[in-house]
């Protein structure tokens, strides 16, 4: 999968949990936290999402770690999706 597709992965996940917000206007490195006013429920539900989607494990530990729009694509890479 490339960068592409999992970057339009990413943002319909995000566009199910930040409802009216527009995760396609995110630049690379913006806080999505910020950037979509989310709270850490609604961030684990993202990565809960995106693990289920990609069939990928993403721990907690990592979760913590996955701020960005950037920081996310270059983890899923490093995972082999």
């Amino acid at each position: 999968m490339n960068e592409s597709e999992l970057k339009d992965i990413i943002i319909a996940e995000l566009a199910k949990i930040a409802l009216g917000s527009d995760p396609a206007a995110l630049d690379l490195d913006d806080n999505l936290r910020e950037g979509l006013d989310i709270d850490s429920f609604d961030a684990l539900n993202f990565f809960i999402a995106l693990s289920e989607r990609l069939h990928i494990d993403i721990s907690e530990k990592d979760m913590g770690k996955l701020n960005t729009m950037g920081e996310i694509l270059h983890y899923l890479q490093a995972q082999k999706v």
